[in-house]
């Protein structure tokens, strides 16, 4: 599967222990993130991360366009909901596309865990037939 992951600045520090705590899961699949998280990722668990532009430099953007043409499986969006972006349109378009082309989403970290480990149960194989 490929596994989508976004986080704002002040949700890094979460996402990289996310990683580290599911790495058994992780990597087992593609990995794809924007480019600081994805460096942070690659760092903290010695695995390949598919990097894209930093988030407000179009990485977002980038991995809207993956998800649009259904090469993403599954996309972990840690986002800042208390301190507005400017570059929010990218966000929000992130999101709606995953709605659009139902791809699972997860915002927060809860969602997250329950995804990930929704994954390594194979609850998510459907995603195989879709693609």
């Amino acid at each position: 599967m490929n596994i989508a992951l976004i986080a704002h600045d002040n949700k890094k520090k979460l996402m990289e222990n996310l990683c580290i705590a599911y790495r058994h899961i992780l990597s087992k699949n593609t990995l794809y993130a924007t480019g600081t998280t994805g460096q942070i990722i690659e760092e903290a668990i010695n695995l390949p991360v598919h990097k894209y532009l930093a988030g407000h430099l179009g990485g977002e953007q980038q991995m809207g366009t993956q998800i649009a043409h259904n090469d993403i499986d599954l996309v972990i969006f840690l986002r800042d909901p208390l301190s507005p972006k400017y570059y929010e349109p990218d966000i929000n378009s992130v999101m709606r596309l995953c709605d659009a082309h139902n791809i699972p989403l997860a915002s927060n970290l809860a969602t997250a865990e329950a995804l990930l480990l929704a994954l390594d149960r194979g609850d998510l194989d459907w995603r195989h037939v879709v693609r």
